[in-house]
């Protein structure tokens, strides 16, 4: 199987529905009709990248939802429930900057905050998700994976049947976030985008590989 390829390293131009670029304002491009992928690229501030492995050492699969406004109250409350709280400022001060942008982004109070560190690729299947909007990143390990357009066959979406043919028609153009990259993806449950939601996996993990994955839902 062709191993998927960074955004970075792409050598063929992006695709019409994907925006990505290095400042902040690309972010709010997820608004635009035709885009269904908006990629902030950002390297991990050493201290950032220090307290996520330090939060990585367990190992179990841990995880740590919350839904509410992303305040001091749950900057408290997810620093007690760190695997290694001592080390976690400065990944909790991330996320919560992260949370509070896309709450004003998408002008809401209330966001679902989900960090998950796993041993095994929590999504293998390229799917679209039933939602409107997610924030995905990864603080640790490999990123999530997406397709363009032109390599979906969107009759192989869904639960795999005898009959399902292959949703990826071109396994050469894999796209993957890397680690620190912000990334905003439109599932089906945005109005107008209901056939066209951005399709993507979880990477699959090697033996002793960990993942630390942030997702945020607006509410």
């Amino acid at each position: 199987m062709p191993t998927p390829h960074s955004h970075q390293a792409a050598s063929w131009p992006l695709p019409q529905h994907a925006a990505l670029d290095t400042d902040i304002s690309v972010l709010p491009r997820i608004f635009e009709e035709q885009i269904n992928i908006a990629i902030l690229q950002r390297a991990l501030p050493a201290d950032v990248a220090l307290s996520a492995n330090a939060q990585s050492q367990t190992s179990r699969d841990w995880q740590y939802a919350w839904l509410g406004s992303p305040t001091d109250d749950f900057k408290n409350d997810l620093r007690r429930k760190l695997p290694e709280p001592s080390a976690g400022d400065a990944l909790v001060d991330d996320i919560a900057t992260i949370a509070e942008a896309i709450a004003f982004l998408f002008d809401t109070d209330t966001v679902g905050i989900r960090l998950r560190l796993l041993t095994a690729a929590m999504c293998p299947r390229f799917h679209c998700d039933n939602l409107p909007v997610r924030l995905v990143t990864t603080y640790v390990g490999p990123g999530s994976e997406w397709l363009p357009e032109n390599a979906i066959n969107r009759a192989g979406l869904g639960a795999p049947t005898p009959d399902r043919p292959e949703i990826i028609n071109d396994p050469t153009a894999i796209q993957r976030l890397l680690a620190g990259d912000i990334a905003l993806l439109k599932g089906s449950g945005w109005v107008g985008c209901e056939e066209h939601g951005l399709v993507h996996r979880s990477p699959s993990l090697e033996a002793g590989q960990k993942r630390l994955l942030l997702t945020i839902d607006p509410a």
